[in-house]
């Protein structure tokens, strides 16, 4: 019967073996096989040289004689364990001792004399499994991250956030998440949907833009026996996250109103109601109340929202959310490429000191773009993240009610305003009846040029 043989060249390449056999030439014989199936292998005669070797050398896996000259394998399998996994070698007569090896925590073992194709098999197979249990690892770290969304940051201001989701999770009540864009509006919806009783069930997001038309929320009825669902159906018992409610049309939010008043719904085109049983959270970057006190929001939705209401402040008035943040990101791209990457002193300088406008989202972008341009490099360095220069702070020097703007350019008068109002929104922490006091105008002028900002 022809022997099987399993490649595994995608991998080999990044796989690396530490053979230690004390007979020399069954230690050259097997080094040259494992190197010629293309993995990076290292060979040592004893626990003396296999501690030299491994002070340069990090293997992936050892092949260890259970018999060396200056240890015992059983008592060496422990302390080799600590640098990876280990796989024991063994004559015909130590079968039973290295069936004891293995279940003190060997891998396998393999019987000398090791046939070539025993050997690759042997290896083909123990790589298959570590690359099973890591794709397993994934898949559950992914099914768990569906039903547990973690609200990352060690600030006041987000344990606040923390606290009224633990809250405001065991109502039925519809929840209005408000923040600028990128500060994780959506992270805390999906974190009220994981906590609640209706986690088993769908999490729909509805981005309420232009595109969005009746038939996509509430459906249709044709007249044939065929009905178009809609995305209130499709939640059936979960949750609908209404990003950007402010843009809804006054048409849609009068429909919406309906619903939320009355748990009931009618299909474009049907004559009688369905029922409705998903829960609504929304999310808007913008003040609602200004939107509804001008009459370019309908008052009795905005009331209705605000009754739960959670803040997410800008990533600049929580600057100890920062780097928390950016661990978080980095150790997801490192599980997710199998890498293990870390920030540079110099790198957590550059990102605490930077102010971030584009919040968590800009964050994490610059996390992904550190870790990609870092490519075979341990450290991610400023230049790999490349954050833009400051354009605006307040120097170390300048007093407290000082104002000091900076550029690195001839900046226009937009931008001048632009960089001051960020600057009063870091001092105030996003508190806009104090932004409108420093600026010395209405909050509703105030409003209006936030909301410019914004859009921006």
């Amino acid at each position: 019967m022809p022997i099987m043989r399993c490649k595994m060249e995608t991998h080999k390449p990044h796989h690396r073996i530490l053979l230690i056999e004390d007979d020399k030439t069954l230690n050259r014989l097997m080094l040259d096989q494992v190197q010629r199936l293309g993995y990076d292998a290292r060979s040592a005669a004893s626990r003396e040289e296999t501690l030299e070797v491994l002070r340069d050398f990090s293997p992936d896996l050892a092949i260890l004689d259970i018999r060396l000259p200056d240890a015992d394998g059983m008592t060496f399998l422990p302390e080799l364990r600590e640098y990876c996994a280990v796989m024991i070698l063994t004559a015909y007569g130590s079968i039973d001792q290295a069936v004891n090896a293995v279940k003190a925590g060997a891998t396998e073992f393999l019987v000398k004399p090791v046939s070539p194709q025993n050997l690759e098999l042997t290896l083909a197979r123990f790589f298959e499994t570590v690359a099973l249990k890591r794709d397993l690892a994934f898949w559950q770290a992914q099914a768990q991250s569906a039903t547990q969304v973690e609200l990352v940051g060690e600030s006041a201001e987000m344990a606040e956030v923390r606290r009224l989701v633990s809250i405001f999770a065991a109502a039925d009540t519809p929840v209005l998440i408000c923040g600028e864009s990128g500060v994780g509006k959506g992270a805390v919806a999906a974190s009220l949907h994981a906590q609640s009783t209706r986690a088993n069930g769908r999490f729909i997001t509805v981005d309420c833009d232009d595109t969005l038309n009746e038939a996509d929320l509430f459906g249709q009825d044709t007249g044939s026996k065929e009905r178009s669902e809609g995305l209130i159906a499709a939640a059936d018992n979960g949750t609908i996250f209404l990003n950007d409610i402010d843009k809804l049309s006054p048409a849609m939010q009068s429909k919406l109103l309906r619903v939320m008043e009355t748990g009931s719904y009618r299909p474009l085109g049907a004559t009688a109601a369905m029922p409705s049983t998903a829960r609504f959270v929304a999310a808007t970057g913008v003040e609602l109340e200004e939107m509804a006190l001008m009459s370019h929001f309908k008052s009795e939705l905005f009331y209705l929202l605000s009754s739960l209401k959670i803040q997410v402040l800008p990533l600049r008035a929580r600057k100890s959310d920062v780097m928390p943040l950016a661990e978080h990101f980095l150790q997801g791209r490192n599980f997710h490429r199998g890498i293990d990457k870390s920030f540079a002193p110099e790198t957590v300088d550059a990102l605490t000191e930077y102010d971030w406008p584009g919040n968590v989202r800009e964050l994490r972008n610059a996390i992904e773009r550190g870790v990609i341009m870092s490519a075979g490099a341990d450290t991610v360095l400023p230049e790999h993240i490349a954050l833009p220069s400051q354009s605006s702070g307040l120097p170390s020097n300048a007093s407290e009610n000082g104002v000091s703007l900076r550029f690195d350019h001839q900046p226009t008068l937009d931008e001048i305003r632009d960089t001051y109002l960020r600057l009063l929104l870091d001092k105030f922490a996003g508190n806009r009846k104090q932004v409108a006091e420093a600026l010395g105008v209405s909050e509703r002028n105030t409003y209006r040029m936030l909301k410019k900002l914004d859009g921006k």
